[in-house]
């Protein structure tokens, strides 16, 4: 009898815990599945209307649509998208915060702020590129140049003379203009503003002299004339402006393009980072995204976690090097 109750004890142990170990084998999968069940913030570090502001409010409208819960974009703009992100790396690491970051806030900020707010390796987790892009280069239609190697020239023979605007020290959009510079040894003003719209706005008011600013809101001004397209800031030249000449075609080697992706804080559970990317996939592959990119020089380009983690790494590499070429001293 004794040995009967020693062998029902311990079989009962073990199917205890063979029933302990398939439950914890299942939390991941049962947090993905349950995730979204409340309102999801979505914060743009930067103003609305402008770049980030639209890829970030393409992935929200999807999502809602699919999950039938809130997903609210909640701009948070400030020193080159650094007070969105630190934020976000502050919030909690559910899934119910996430953050549409910029080469300026993950790869450019290590190197231009002596006080980063936050860590852009160890304080993210990595979920999905949304796509990447060029900047372009937009002057004032009062400039006398149409070509780039004219600007070049116009650029030393008015140095001090020219003022360029940009989403603040450290943005992708204010490098281009520090290494130009730099390049010629000339001077130019740097006036830094809220929104790639309020850049575009002070260039046709003739505020500034010029910018290179993001395809998505300078090409549609350029075409409507309201300013002047000169070269893309890429290696090769945006299939939406092919006409548009490469700096790298009379710089070689020049390529400072840009991208935003989503990020969620450390910690955030791996089957609800998993599941978030699938989602970006999914949306970034629709044709009528595509098209939408496609139209303002973007090109949809989704990864999986592991991917734009390896990806962030790299840009942040090469965008140490190009801030120490430039001669941006950190602040």
């Amino acid at each position: 009898m004794t040995k009967r109750r020693d062998f029902t004890r311990r079989r009962l142990a073990v199917l205890a815990g063979a029933a302990a170990a398939c439950a914890a084998s299942s939390l991941p999968g049962s947090a993905q599945d349950a995730w979204p069940q409340r309102q999801v913030v979505v914060v743009v570090p930067f103003t609305a209307g402008g770049t980030t502001d639209m890829f970030g409010r393409i992935f929200a409208q999807y999502m809602q649509a699919k999950y039938n819960q809130p997903f609210v974009v909640e701009n948070k703009a400030g020193a080159g998208g650094t007070v969105g992100a630190a934020a976000v790396a502050q919030a909690g690491k559910d899934g119910y915060t996430l953050l549409v970051g910029t080469a300026s806030t993950h790869a450019i900020a290590p190197y231009v702020y002596k006080r980063l707010p936050y860590n852009p390796e160890s304080d993210f987790q990595p979920v999905s590129l949304f796509a990447q892009l060029p900047n372009l280069l937009v002057v004032s239609p009062k400039m006398p140049v149409k070509t780039f190697p004219e600007f070049l020239d116009y650029l030393k023979k008015n140095s001090g003379k020219l003022s360029y605007g940009s989403s603040g020290v450290g943005a992708s959009n204010h490098l281009p203009a520090e290494m130009i510079a730099n390049l010629t040894g000339s001077k130019m003003a740097h006036v830094p503003y809220r929104s790639s719209g309020d850049i575009m706005n002070a260039i046709a008011g003739g505020h500034i002299d010029l910018a290179f600013d993001n395809m998505t809101l300078a090409w549609p001004q350029a075409e409507a004339g309201t300013v002047r397209a000169i070269a893309v800031t890429s290696k090769d030249r945006s299939p939406t402006a092919p006409d548009v000449p490469a700096i790298a075609e009379t710089v070689p080697g020049f390529d400072v393009a840009t991208w935003h992706g989503l990020f969620a804080p450390a910690g955030v559970p791996r089957a609800i980072v998993d599941k978030i990317a699938a989602d970006v996939k999914v949306i970034y592959s629709m044709p009528d995204v595509q098209a939408k990119l496609k139209a303002v020089g973007a090109v949809a380009a989704p990864n999986t976690p592991d991917e734009f983690t390896m990806f962030s790494a790299a840009e942040r590499n090469k965008y140490r090097d190009i801030v120490k070429q430039s001669g941006i001293e950190p602040q």
